[in-house]
């Protein structure tokens, strides 16, 4: 597979309703340059996170320093340690002012599937279906903190070259204790590469 001049997702596209924008990643390709090397997995499975509407967000509180670019402007990735092992990337969402982002739970290995095994030691299937497991795959840490994903460069998302129809499946969130009658999780039905079902 190649990715002849991908067409970066546009500012416009960060910059909306975060429930729409995290089912609309849905079937796009996260790009990861390492080295000369390009990584590529399709995205499947998204959670979106609001403001103050949501127990569940980093930003229900207010502006911090840790949770600043989710009140800044949409398209950039946030990207955090969590459970002292895993880092977890984010997309930003929304106007500047309003906090907004999309967790980018797993990706179905689509170029580079060599490179991820590498950084993984695992089989194909376990390979990204975790938001910890296709940031290690990726190798992706608190360096892409912030890095801009409407330009090409270490780390973006782009449309795919062969557009496909895709069922996405509604559920509540994982991994939290409060805001879990939401039903903010979406994942394309049936990709085997989905966390869990």
């Amino acid at each position: 597979m190649t990715l002849k001049n991908p067409e970066v997702l546009p500012r416009s596209f960060y910059s909306r309703d975060t429930l729409t924008v995290a089912k609309e990643l849905l079937g796009k390709y996260l790009v990861r340059q390492v080295g000369r090397k390009m990584v590529v997995g399709k995205i499947v499975e998204v959670e979106a996170y609001g403001g103050s509407d949501d127990p569940a967000s980093h930003a229900y509180r207010g502006i911090t320093p840790r949770n600043k670019l989710m009140f800044g402007e949409a398209g950039h990735a946030y990207i955090y340690f969590t459970y002292g092992n895993h880092y977890c990337l984010n997309v930003t969402t929304e106007k500047e002012g309003k906090p907004g982002a999309v967790l980018i739970r797993a990706i179905e290995p689509v170029k580079g599937i060599d490179l991820m095994k590498k950084h993984r030691k695992t089989s194909l299937e376990n390979l990204t279906n975790g938001p910890g497991k296709l940031t290690q795959a990726l190798k992706i840490t608190k360096k892409q903190n912030g890095l801009d994903l409407t330009k090409k460069g270490e780390l973006f998302i782009c449309f795919p070259q062969n557009k496909e129809k895709i069922e996405i499946v509604s559920s509540r969130r994982i991994g939290i204790k409060v805001g879990t009658e939401k039903l903010w999780r979406f994942y394309i039905k049936n990709n085997p590469f989905v966390s869990k079902r």
